[in-house]
């Protein structure tokens, strides 16, 4: 079928697409499988994709619901009522936090999802939000698809990001809409404690300004637990949502498995716009999500002493090396400035230049916000002989870089 040719009026992109930048990642990852398909053997911190085994009480729950009869039909698109009940027992036992699961929990297909779609159903056009620089991505963009306008304010640490955010309610002429706040954070690995979410709190009261609350990595830490916004007391008397996430606790990235909680007002328009786009996800995931909230949770231990191994290793050989990396709190990344003589590159030149030159895949620290330059984040998915592989190639190649410029200096 040949179909017409449009007319020279129409337009050369869609609305939302012309409000996103370029993802930087999509450049790593095209040089990465060119790589690859060279025969490079990369060795790819790049993903924040878990490597480590789905627990096997969940698998095998898995497989027994979805052997059963009228499981494979469409699903309740806010959760089935054992998980969201799942969710509450978890909050109870991790947090001391007594939440209704009918209405202050809703099962979202990831957290992602779920802090997307709570963007389109809070957001209009033109509202302003706060939103941590550097950041996982979706935090602002998932906001500016929906219309807003994003407020970018410094957040290497927690302490830093609250001072940017006074800062900036002094300069503007009304509140934003909402703040968003993410610790443990990804990409930095920082944490808070439950003073800074009651300063958030206190400033959300005087503002009338809702608060959403990223927690994926609440239990990949590596000194005190992470807490939740929701331990504060007068948490519940402002417009606040939480998200969390199954994919790193559990190893469960692909299940695409996450929750939303907190304040009913906002559970019920995140609820209420789910309802017109899913069915939730497929029940057998969700009924082996019950079996990971309430079942054992000795692999997520054992997950985190893993991670914390890694950590070290990291920090220990690439320090070896020449390159210096801040020691994370928390979360499966590292946070690294660039070695100090690649740091007029930048961020996405160096993330190529470190793939082809000692195959080692990290992401560019512009791709996470304006001042995530001059860093990359390094995800600690690979085994500790891996970790010590890449470090050897990292020396490799920045000592044969500063031999380069001593002849080239030389010879001048």
């Amino acid at each position: 079928m040949n179909w017409p040719v449009p007319d020279k009026t129409f337009r050369e992109e869609f609305y939302r697409i012309q409000r996103l930048p370029p993802y930087v990642f999509a450049e790593v990852n095209k040089l990465k499988a060119e790589l690859r398909a060279d025969g490079s053997d990369i060795i790819d911190f790049g993903f924040g994709n878990p490597d480590l085994p789905t627990p096997k009480h969940v698998i095998d729950k898995l497989i027994e619901t979805v052997q059963k009869p009228n499981v494979t039909g469409y699903s309740a698109s806010r959760g089935i009522k054992g998980l969201r009940q799942a969710c509450a027992r978890y909050y109870d036992r991790r947090f001391d936090v007594s939440l209704n699961p009918e209405t202050q929990v809703i099962a979202t297909i990831g957290s992602k999802e779920g802090f997307a779609n709570l963007a389109q159903a809070i957001t209009a056009p033109g509202d302003v939000i706060y939103a941590p620089d550097p950041s996982y991505p979706l935090h602002a963009y998932g906001f500016i698809i929906a219309g807003a306008k994003i407020k970018g304010i410094p957040a290497i640490t927690a302490d830093e990001y609250l001072a940017g955010v006074k800062k900036a309610l002094s300069e503007d002429d009304k509140p934003p809409l909402a703040i968003v706040v993410c610790f443990p954070s990804n990409p930095t690995g920082m944490t808070c404690d439950l003073s800074f979410y009651e300063e958030i709190i206190a400033i959300a009261k005087a503002n009338d300004i809702i608060i959403l609350s990223d927690l994926a990595y609440s239990e990949i830490y590596f000194g005190d637990p992470p807490p939740s916004i929701f331990q504060v007391p007068g948490a519940r008397d402002i417009l606040a949502v939480e998200t969390i996430s199954l994919s790193k606790t559990y190893s469960m990235a692909g299940w695409r498995m996450g929750f939303a909680v907190g304040h009913e007002r906002l559970i019920a328009a995140l609820t209420r716009v789910k309802s017109y786009l899913d069915y939730g996800a497929f029940t057998p995931i969700q009924v082996a999500a019950c079996a990971a909230l309430d079942g054992p949770q000795d692999p997520v231990e054992q997950a985190r002493a893993i991670y914390r191994s890694r950590r070290d290793v990291m920090v220990e050989s690439f320090g070896r090396a020449g390159w210096t990396i801040p020691t994370p709190d928390a979360s499966m990344f590292a946070w690294a400035p660039l070695p100090e003589q690649y740091r007029a590159m930048g961020s996405l030149a160096f993330s190529k230049y470190l793939m082809r030159n000692a195959d080692v895949a990290v992401s560019p620290g512009n791709g996470f916000g304006e001042h995530g330059e001059g860093y990359v984040r390094i995800a600690l998915v690979e085994n500790e002989q891996r970790i010590r592989q890449a470090a050897r190639n990292i020396k490799q190649m920045m000592q044969r870089d500063l031999a380069n410029e001593a002849k080239a200096s030389a010879a001048e």
